[in-house]
């Protein structure tokens, strides 16, 4: 066996058993144990630590644990060299797509709402979601920490918070997203751009006052659902500026779905 000494820093602290939490604490582990094998064994999943240093000295994930290391782990590097530490993982894929689990169907049509292709679906088992995430290049938002605990997951985000615009607001920041949102263009039921659409291809879809009031439309190819800027529109408007502090206010402005919110 090897004894270690950890201290998990800031966030982190979340993940661990009470006892443990705020405070350096031995550990013990199998001496060929990788320190990534060390820190999921206490319940932190590798994609929330951004950089690990061992006796001072920054280290990857596969760096195997000696007995009487001390090591720290962090969640972030603001204000560090990136270039000068250890990758511990690939850069995170562009144009920035997700794949949500059963628990976050609130949270993947809010993302959809902002322009974030997310993949969501009830039925999708962990190993699917696994499979998709390296298939299509999409980081995995979920509330299992144990989905996260796998060698083949490069890219996740644990949702700590419970509420979908609290979710939203926190992955917004933590990914900083704000630079690349393009609000309202996609469809948030079936995650498929939208089109634009001649009025007179869908007035038979369109109740009288909307027809009579409104010129600009847009569809879905998915649900053939028909979207333009209404009350719904002006009240999601609201939300994301509630949400985000204006920055979508300054975005584009295609019409938003009628129907209920998301």
């Amino acid at each position: 066996m090897a004894v270690v000494r950890f201290g998990f820093h800031d966030g982190l602290t979340a993940f661990l058993a009470p006892q443990r939490r705020s405070r350096e604490f031995e550990y013990r582990c199998a001496r060929a144990a990788t320190v990534k094998n060390a820190i999921e064994a206490l319940g932190v999943p590798h994609t929330e630590v951004e950089l690990i240093r061992v006796n001072g000295r920054a280290v990857d994930l596969t760096y195997r644990v000696q007995d009487g290391d001390r090591i720290d782990v962090f969640p972030t590097v603001d204000g560090a060299d990136l270039e000068s530490l250890p990758r511990l993982r690939t850069p995170p894929p562009a144009p920035t797509r997700f794949i949500a689990d059963s628990q976050l169907g609130a949270l993947a049509r809010l993302l959809r709402m902002l322009g974030f292709d997310t993949a969501y679906g009830n039925g999708y088992a962990d190993e699917e979601i696994r499979c998709r995430a390296a298939q299509e290049e999409r980081i995995i938002l979920t509330r299992d920490r144990e989905l996260l605990k796998c060698r083949t997951v490069t890219h996740g985000c644990y949702v700590h918070a419970l509420e979908p615009r609290a979710q939203l607001r926190e992955i917004v920041q933590r990914l900083r997203l704000a630079a690349s949102m393009r609000p309202f263009t996609l469809c948030v039921h079936c995650n498929v751009p939208l089109v634009p659409v001649a009025k007179e291809a869908v007035l038979g879809q369109l109740p009288p006052m909307v027809a009579e009031r409104h010129q600009e439309f847009q569809t879905c190819a998915g649900c053939r659902r028909v979207y333009w800027k209404g009350t719904h529109w002006e009240r999601m408007r609201g939300v994301l500026r509630e949400l985000l502090s204006g920055d979508a206010a300054s975005m584009a402005e295609p019409p938003l779905a009628s129907g209920p919110p998301p």
